[in-house]
Order: C-alpha cells, then sequence, then structure tokens
C-alpha cells in the first residue's frame, strides 16, 4: 500500500497544512492540540475497521477499575495488513516532519513498542476518567511529547458518548469535547497538566464499540518548564466531584503500592497487564 493510498494529502501538502495550523495549534486551550478531519482514505480506514480484532475476546489488555474500563493491544503480530501499514507510515520522516511542523518540537521519535498505544477499544458501559499520561517510557527513558489519536467509528451518533473531553489545569471544567468520529486524528501534547479522557460510561448499542489508534512521540529530553512534576511511568488520574469518592480510594491505595514497588518490578506488571 502506498503513502498515496493512505493519505489524501501529499507530503508537501501535509507540510503545508501543518505550517498553516501551527499557531493555532500552540494557542489552543486548554492546551496545545489540533482535530484534523478527513485526512485518511476512507476505504483503507474501512479495512482497518474490518481486521481490527475484537479485543474482548482476544484478551490482550483489560482495564477494569475506578479509572478505566477500556481493552487494548500492542501486539503488532495480531494487527491486519492495513492497520500495520497506517502505523509504520505515521512513524515514518515524512510524518515525523509534518508533526515537528505542527507542534514546534524538534527531534521526535516514534515508539516501536507501542507502549500504551496500538489498538483502543470500549465498549458499551466503558470510559476512561480524566487523567494526564506517562510522561517517561518506562523501557526507552525517553520523554513523551505528543498524542495522536485517529478514530474508527463510522455512523457514530453522538448520543453514544464517548466525547474526547479537554479539561483545564485546575480540573474545574471541560474546556473542549472532541466527538469520536470515523477519520477524525487529534493530535495534542502531552505535559503534566493535559487532562483529557473521556469520563462518562458510553451509551452506544451493545454491538457498537469505540475504536481507536492511539500512538505516541518521544524526545530525549524537554524544556526544563516541562519538568516540574518529575518523570512519571505511570498515569495520573484526576476525579470530578462526580467521581471523587470511588476514584479516591482506587489511587490512594494504588499510590501506595507504587510508591513502595520498586521501577523494574512496575515496569514487568506494565508489560504482562493481562485480562
Amino acid at each position: 500500500m502506498s503513502n498515496s493510498s493512505l493519505l489524501k494529502k501529499s507530503n508537501t501538502e501535509l507540510l503545508l497544512l501543518a505550517a498553516q495550523s501551527c499557531s493555532s495549534y500552540k494557542n489552543a486551550a486548554p492546551f496545545p492540540h489540533v482535530t484534523l478531519d478527513g485526512l485518511f482514505n476512507e476505504s483503507m480506514l474501512r479495512s482497518i475497521v474490518t481486521e481490527f480484532p475484537d479485543l474482548d475476546k482476544q484478551q490482550d489488555i483489560y482495564f477494569n477499575n475506578p479509572n478505566e474500563l477500556k481493552f487494548a493491544s500492542n501486539d503488532e503480530s495480531r494487527f491486519g495488513p492495513a492497520t500495520l501499514e497506517l502505523l509504520h507510515a505515521l512513524n515514518a520522516q515524512p510524518f515525523l516532519q509534518f508533526l515537528t511542523t505542527l507542534t514546534g518540537i524538534d527531534g521526535l521519535i516514534p515508539d516501536p513498542y507501542l507502549w500504551g498505544g496500538g489498538l483502543h477499544q470500549i465498549k458499551r458501559g466503558g470510559y476512561l476518567k480524566i487523567h494526564a499520561d506517562f510522561n517517561r517510557h518506562p523501557l526507552l527513558n525517553l520523554n513523551r511529547r505528543i498524542n495522536l489519536l485517529v478514530y474508527l467509528n463510522e455512523h457514530w451518533d453522538e448520543t453514544y458518548g464517548g466525547h474526547f473531553e479537554l479539561w483545564d489545569k485546575e480540573m474545574k471544567g471541560c474546556v473542549k469535547s472532541i466527538l469520536p468520529v470515523f477519520n477524525r486524528m487529534v493530535i495534542f501534547n502531552t505535559a503534566d497538566h493535559s487532562f483529557h479522557g473521556h469520563p462518562d460510561p458510553l451509551t452506544c448499542p451493545p454491538g457498537e464499540s469505540r475504536k481507536s489508534i492511539a500512538l505516541y512521540y518521544y524526545t530525549n529530553g524537554r524544556p526544563a518548564e516541562e519538568m516540574a512534576a518529575g518523570n512519571r511511568i505511570t498515569t495520573d488520574f484526576r476525579s470530578r466531584e462526580a467521581d471523587a469518592l470511588s476514584m479516591s480510594l482506587f489511587n490512594h491505595s494504588l499510590n501506595f503500592i507504587t510508591d513502595l514497588t520498586p521501577p523494574l518490578f512496575l515496569k514487568m506488571y506494565k508489560r504482562n497487564k493481562k485480562k
């Protein structure tokens, strides 16, 4: 599959789009981000949907706690050819140049391990509470800088929920709500106060699910002002008022265990977390 069959724009057109969008990206509230629609060829995305595995049945990675109820897979041996082609294109030099021009972040490095990334699936009743992502790759010791999400949900009705929410750094409220519709890509900076998620349970029909591809990009080092919270290889979940009790009890216990557990064992646990 050639690059022209993946993207509707040439590499030159991509760089032009990045240059045109960089100012609005950097100045977006509540933190730098952009939403891009229709960038990929629909037939290619439909092929990815067709080969998208049911992660519930395959039991790759399953999160079921007050913070998140979702499925994920970073096992490339399970991905179909169209999925692999897209992942490799989004991690190749031309697209990295697009991201650099868009974000102003030089030296971006893709993650061959897809740590925390890959295929994500959330079914009826599932959710992902508001959080800031881990900022240090536990295997590569690199700084996480950019998140990229591609949504695969054709004919997604707004009543199903699953909106991607961006919250202010004081956790006072949602500033931006984005519907996870087909052929929509969201790119945003990963920082200590990049609070995001979809905190309300999905109300889609039982046969539907919220599907997405997630990729993360890193650098070797980052600006000093972004290092206030130090290095974290765990996710920083924050509770809304409605979630405060259940999330607080769970996260206090989790943080206590994390503080007592050597980093090596945390890495092994995360690497082998299964249903």
